[in-house]
């Protein structure tokens, strides 16, 4: 099997560590989550979950706003239909990669281990 042939080749880095890709599937359900809702389902700190966000934020994934509710400043992240489409070829890859570990190896077994 060619090294570019592999399931692997198409996972994003951007979208296929594991908060981000938290933020991207939660995000995916839902018109826009909290700020909150995140760093509370994803067990990540604020500053963490900045970071992450400002990474799918700056690969045009996810917008971020910022506003009030009330008196209380909020944060709301909602999937753009870029995020959506690495999203939809994050899990391709990962659907194809767990088929041939599944028992449909086509061609990927050439005797070594």
């Amino acid at each position: 099997m060619a090294g570019n042939d592999h399931p692997t080749v198409g996972l994003d880095e951007t979208v296929h560590q594991r908060h981000r890709l938290g933020i991207l599937t939660i995000t995916s359900r839902a018109s826009q989550a909290d700020f909150g809702y995140l760093r509370e389902t994803l067990g990540l700190t604020p500053g963490n979950l900045s970071t992450h966000l400002t990474v799918l934020e700056e690969a045009g994934l996810v917008q971020v706003q910022k506003g009030y509710e009330g008196r209380r400043p909020r944060t709301w992240v909602s999937i753009t239909r870029q995020g959506r489409a690495a999203l939809a070829a994050e899990m391709a890859a990962l659907a194809k990669l767990a088929s041939q570990l599944n028992g449909d190896h086509g061609s990927a077994d050439d005797g070594e281990t």
